[in-house]
């Protein structure tokens, strides 16, 4: 039902009930009910259909709010794949070219490590996008799940600890931490000459906190910010959470990503693996 009747059901109902019975009192019943009997049955009346009529109304008006906001995590969902997409052809068609380049000049070992590079962003792109928004997985366990695949890749096998309430996060939610936690570990696969790697994602009275630490080569501090790290995107999707972004790096004593932000409370589904 639109909103738009349910305006006119609010201003029609009280008028025909209050109305009708008046009319039907000073008329059809004039002379067989008396005026107080009338009052109070007046007043027990109003008060039960209205009870009925608001009730109704109020679950009409929050199963249409759930529905819009079912809406608009899903539209987040599917905005989030096509930008993936997106990455994915222009990723493949930056290193399809340097292959080409590397073939030319005879550089083998290079254009093998280019092939490798373009297996790896396929199958993480696969994972991305062959996921069902309507699937029902936790956070808990898609991320888990992604972790496999990504130690297949890289060769490292990540400790992966989650305290995490069922239901935590909205959709939109999860597909930007969700993002920040591949970023991270893309950026360790990649960058980080790491032989061990870590996630940490618990909740507490303050909200959650997001720990992800590698023991690589690390990098200076200047370098920070630099979008070759990939730590750009990061910060902008913690950004679109409201989460607070640290990072902690050393030349080769590895590097540790802190992220923070504020939440809510479910019940506790736990994750942890060695």
């Amino acid at each position: 039902m639109s909103y738009r009747k349910l305006k006119w059901i609010t201003i029609l109902l009280p008028t025909v009930l209050i109305g009708g019975f008046e009319l039907l009192r000073h008329s059809v019943w004039l002379y067989n009910l008396s005026m107080d009997v009338g009052n109070y049955l007046i007043i027990v009346l109003t008060l039960f259909i209205f009870y009925v009529f608001a009730t109704w109304m109020f679950k009409t008006i929050e199963e249409k709010n759930r529905r819009l906001a079912q809406e608009r995590e899903m539209r987040a969902v599917f905005e989030e794949r096509e930008r993936l997409a997106k990455e994915l052809h222009d990723n493949i068609a930056q290193t399809l070219f340097l292959l080409k380049v590397n073939l030319k000049k005879g550089k083998v070992n290079e254009a093998s490590a280019l092939v490798n590079s373009i297996d790896a962003n396929v199958r993480q792109a696969i994972y991305n996008l062959r996921m069902s928004p309507e699937e029902l997985i936790s956070f808990s366990k898609r991320v888990e799940k992604w972790l496999d695949d990504w130690s297949t890749v890289s060769g490292i096998e990540p400790k992966l600890t989650m305290g995490l309430p069922d239901g935590y996060f909205s959709p939109s939610e999860e597909v930007q931490l969700f993002g920040i936690i591949q970023e991270a570990f893309t950026n360790i696969r990649k960058h980080s000459r790491a032989a061990a790697a870590s996630l940490k994602l618990q909740t507490g009275s303050e909200g959650w906190k997001l720990t992800i630490a590698d023991d690589g080569k690390g990098f200076p501090k200047n370098e920070a910010t630099h979008t070759r790290y990939g730590l750009a995107m990061l910060r902008e999707r913690a950004q679109k959470i409201d989460a607070a972004v640290e990072i902690t790096s050393k030349n080769n004593e590895g590097t540790i990503i802190t992220v923070k932000g504020s939440g809510k409370y479910g019940t506790v589904s736990s994750v942890n693996r060695r």
